[in-house]
């Protein structure tokens, strides 16, 4: 968020925040009926949070459900305009080597699916 805020006053540009929910399977598995509410209800609390540190509008702010890589790109299509084109996605990665960077990523599919530049902050872990 820090180094999306930046750019964003450095380039007197609008910013917008997404989070996208992505389903959890589970079917199969009796007693549980409504395991998404809470995830939902978490996801709108520190969306309202954010906005409101990084002073980021509520009409800025955008809770989607699905794939992630694919709900990325379809916002920013939708919100896209010709007077105000979407013309950077700025996404977290947390730098996965091996297998994992094999086989793909979140971000690296944005990367290859998006219309516009897309940068990609690497995720830094406090703890280490």
């Amino acid at each position: 968020m820090n180094r999306a805020c930046e750019l964003a006053n450095q380039h007197e540009a609008d910013l917008s925040l997404v989070h996208v929910i992505e389903p959890i399977p589970a079917y199969g598995y009796p007693g549980i009926t409504d395991i998404e509410s809470p995830i939902i209800e978490q996801a709108k609390k520190t969306m309202v949070q954010l906005g409101e540190k990084y002073l980021i509008p509520s009409n800025k702010q955008h809770i989607t459900f699905g794939a992630t890589k694919r709900e990325v790109l379809e916002l920013a299509k939708k919100i896209s305009t010709e007077s105000m084109p979407v013309d950077l996605i700025i996404t977290g990665s947390h730098g996965r080597h091996g297998l994992a960077l094999l086989l793909g990523s979140t971000a690296d599919a944005i990367v290859h699916g998006a219309k516009c530049d897309v940068l990609i902050v690497r995720y830094k872990n406090v703890q280490q």
